[in-house]
């Protein structure tokens, strides 16, 4: 197996760490020519995704820059150094929270974030078909209103009624059909 490229050898990238040291923008360059494939790698096989290794790359980049002058050469050999500060940035990266959501996390954020609860325009549709249906409620006999009032919104059933009220079967069924046949013109009237 070859060893490293004249440009990766451990004497060529620590002098370029020390110009990055002194500010050699230009020595940054030929750091990120001679080692940014391989940082990549290492920060692709910890993030598993390449905008996010990418991120890592810079700020990585970004680091080594601002402590370029603290390396020491006696401590580690430079790619062991850069390999660290890349392999550390990637565990940060991975710990925070990430701002930038893929389409599908979007998603499910957003049904989960769903309010089922009507809608202004919904909420005055009902209002009105209310006030609609108490009116025409009002214009209906009083047995016809009570029969019906006892059936929908108590739930009990013609036999029920016709106990309840004291009144045979067929007089409810026709009192019941009667209103709901009124109610349904009056409604259609109001335009419901």
């Amino acid at each position: 197996m070859a060893g490293p490229g004249p440009s990766q050898q451990p004497e060529v990238l620590a002098a370029l760490l020390a110009r990055c040291g002194l500010g050699d923008q230009r020595a940054l360059a030929e750091l990120y020519q001679a080692t940014s494939a391989k940082l990549f790698g290492v920060a692709l096989r910890i993030c598993r995704r390449e905008d996010w290794a990418e991120e890592v790359l810079q700020e990585s980049f970004v680091n080594i820059w601002n402590h370029a002058a603290a390396y020491a050469t006696g401590k580690s050999q430079p790619m062991t150094w850069m390999t660290s500060i890349v392999r550390n940035r990637a565990l940060d990266w991975l710990r925070r929270p990430q701002h930038e959501q893929t389409s599908a996390d979007y998603d499910l954020l957003a049904g989960n974030l769903r309010d089922d609860a009507a809608g202004p325009l919904e909420q005055l549709t009902q209002a009105t078909e209310a006030a609609a249906l108490a009116r025409c409620l009002g214009e209906l006999d009083g047995q016809q209103r009570q029969s019906i009032a006892l059936a929908f919104q108590h739930g009990m059933s013609h036999s029920e009624l016709a106990a309840h009220l004291k009144q045979p079967l067929g007089t409810i069924k026709t009192w019941i059909r009667r209103g709901l046949e009124r109610l349904k013109g009056c409604l259609a009237g109001a335009g419901i």
